[in-house]
């Protein structure tokens, strides 16, 4: 697939001045349009709306260096005014267009270029599994993404649990993985906004369908997941592993990654200080 994505970003390069819409980026790359936004994100740290944007921008500004008119440049990438180009000029360079043709300033967005890293060879565990419809229900919340460290958002919702919905969650419990799961879904609605939150649920696992109002429930339709179990320092390895799926895994895998909520449980080691074992649970079909 790096080949694929290279070719993608010379594709955007060769339609920025193009009504450029993400759903064709998507369907020259050959997937679904969340499977691509959703990869792209992982492995670039940005919305593929937010790189075409700072692309046309870093453009533009060329474009204004060489002389050309405010006008012109607004209506070359696409804005349907000068004034609405003036505002996401300046919010991403601080200053005006005119000022750049006053001033000469000058400010860059590069082009990406995806490239393989490779970091001592350690192989992936991972499997695939089939599962019936369920609904999760348990609290949930929205938080920022966080992809290294503690997330003091998710420690402060799981704190906010009281007795009552934790004997709830137990008794609803009832299909695998018996544990309690941390899944995430409605992330920057899907990727296309750059606000860089998502919806964080702490819950469990039910068939049942009768939930009372101390919980929410969000029903999963019926769907492969591809597993990725992992052991080590926590919450460390967890997120070494989420980070490799969409590096190493799907880039490579036959699997594409479905919109439907993801999920993770952990089991905390008690002889071994911040150790743990934990299993990543991605929804996936066949390309």
């Amino acid at each position: 697939m790096l080949k694929e994505l290279n070719q993608v970003i010379e594709y955007i390069e060769e339609h920025l001045t193009e009504d450029l819409s993400l759903e064709s980026i998507a369907h020259y790359a050959g997937v679904s349009d969340y499977h691509f936004r959703t990869v792209f994100f992982h492995l670039s740290g940005m919305t593929l709306n937010e790189y075409v944007k700072n692309r046309k921008l870093s453009e533009a500004n060329k474009d204004l260096l060489n002389g050309e008119k405010v006008t012109d440049v607004a209506f070359n990438y696409g804005y349907q005014s000068v004034d609405g180009f003036t505002r996401a000029f300046k919010k991403w360079c601080d200053c005006l267009p005119s000022d750049v043709i006053k001033k000469k300033i000058s400010k860059s967005f590069p082009k990406l270029t995806f490239v393989i890293t490779v970091k001592g060879g350690v192989s992936m565990e991972w499997r695939i599994e089939d599962k019936q419809a369920f609904n999760l229900a348990g609290v949930s919340k929205r938080v920022p993404m966080q992809f290294e460290g503690v997330n003091q958002e998710i420690v402060k919702l799981a704190q906010s649990i009281t007795e009552e919905q934790r004997k709830e969650m137990r008794a609803l419990q009832n299909i695998e993985p018996f544990e309690i799961v941390n899944a995430s879904y409605h992330a920057d609605e899907n990727f296309l906004k750059e606000e860089g939150e998502l919806t964080h649920l702490i819950g469990v696992l039910t068939t049942e369908t009768k939930v009372s109002n101390r919980l929410n429930k969000v029903p999963v339709e019926a769907c492969t997941w591809a597993v990725f179990p992992n052991e080590g320092p926590f919450p460390s390895t967890l997120q070494e592993t989420m980070a490799k799926t969409y590096s190493e895994w799907f880039p490579t895998s036959d699997y594409e990654i479905i919109q439907a909520p993801t999920f993770s449980f952990t089991k905390i080691d008690e002889n071994k200080k911040n150790y743990a074992y934990s299993e990543i649970w991605l929804p996936v079909r066949k390309k």
